[in-house]
């Protein structure tokens, strides 16, 4: 063997020790992904829109006095954390959080058409499809997600990889074979493999209370479904989709989305709580909380998302756990892309990237420690 092809041999020798050896220290076994639809990076980031909390087309009149009086202050650090208090006091500093414009973190939709299938599709895949995925209408996702990705690779039973969506095209979304995974999603019986009277009664009410369109459901069952789910089958990974941030928004209620946002926030403490007090998921479960895409940032656009709105390609990204760093919000660094998230996710899990064959995306540095 010539020198050459001998020291070619032995860096990828090398470099294959090195990942098999991060691998083994990869202290992750668990994904909980849990998303809000369509959050903006300026809502979130920056709290209560000082172009919206006054206008009355956008829900924001007299009767939304106490929100103004709860989430008006002097600066966005005060403003956002009046809003999402556990989301910004307790989690994103115990991980990091990629996406303010402000700071210099971009974080962006690849997908040309930045409505809601593509977004989760590009999510749960690591990439974007334009030439079969243009808009929400339910068809069948063409790429097994992650989630069935995991599922096959560690041979999973059905129901250790869940999905509880309140949006029903999430059946269509997550899995490219029907009942490969557990989905529950939009006004749906849930049946659980064990008996659950909270279930049954979780069951009726869904259908009781209902929503804005036959589409989605309220995240507040969706939640709940989750949570007992988690409790009493205990899943190796979860993935909660909300969807009421998006509904309220494109119904011009900017009040509805503020108070969305505290939902979303009370129902990731609950969650971050459980996991902390589990002995399976404590210190092996990393949290990844994001958005399938943004929205425009004008009176005139803040409400609506898509190839048309500028800006809307802006989104963020959360991951907390045992192997990403507690650096909390990240600044300066190239743009990343909603088609990294699942690739880092894999790594997070000591998942060689090239195994899961088409990904577009790249693992997030910030995310990894």
């Amino acid at each position: 063997m010539r020198r050459r092809d001998f020291l070619l041999t032995s860096a990828t020798a090398l470099a294959g020790s090195s990942a098999v050896a991060v691998a083994a220290q990869r202290r992750t076994k668990h994904i909980l992904l849990f998303t809000s639809d369509g959050v903006r990076w300026q809502d979130l980031f920056t709290g209560i829109d000082p172009l919206l909390m006054n206008e009355k087309a956008a829900g924001m009149g007299p009767g939304a006095e106490e929100l103004r009086s709860r989430f008006s202050k002097p600066s966005a650090e005060e403003r956002r954390a009046a809003v999402m208090p556990f989301f910004w006091k307790t989690l994103i500093p115990r991980g990091v959080l990629l996406g303010n414009l402000h700071k210099g973190s971009s974080m962006q939709v690849s997908n040309r058409y930045r409505v809601s299938y593509p977004g989760y599709s590009e999510i749960l895949t690591g990439r974007a499809q334009d030439d079969v995925v243009k808009g929400n209408d339910p068809i069948r996702n063409p790429t097994p997600s992650f989630l069935q990705f995991l599922k096959e690779r560690t041979q999973l039973r059905q129901e250790q990889v869940a999905v509880f969506a309140s949006w029903k095209v999430l059946h269509a979304i997550a899995e490219s074979r029907q009942d490969d995974i557990f989905i529950n999603a939009g006004y749906e019986t849930c049946r659980l493999p064990k008996d659950s009277t909270r279930i049954a009664l979780l069951n009726q009410l869904q259908h009781e209370a209902r929503y804005l369109d036959s589409s989605s459901r309220h995240d507040a069952f969706t939640f709940e479904m989750a949570m007992e789910y988690l409790d009493k089958i205990r899943p190796e990974h979860l993935y909660i989709s909300f969807d009421e941030t998006d509904d309220w928004a494109h119904n011009k209620r900017y009040d509805q989305v503020l108070k969305s946002l505290q939902y979303f926030d009370r129902s990731l403490q609950r969650l971050w709580n459980y996991l902390q007090n589990s002995p399976k998921y404590r210190d092996t479960t990393t949290l990844v909380v994001t958005v399938d895409h943004g929205r425009g940032a004008t009176l005139g656009d803040w409400s609506d998302h898509g190839p048309r709105v500028p800006g809307d390609e802006q989104i963020w990204a959360a991951f907390i756990g045992p192997d990403t760093p507690a650096k909390g919000e990240i600044s300066g660094h190239p743009v990343r892309y909603q088609r990294d998230i699942a690739p880092t996710i894999l790594e997070l899990l000591g998942i060689e990237g090239h195994a899961y064959a088409g990904a577009q995306g790249t693992p997030i540095p910030e995310a990894l420690a």
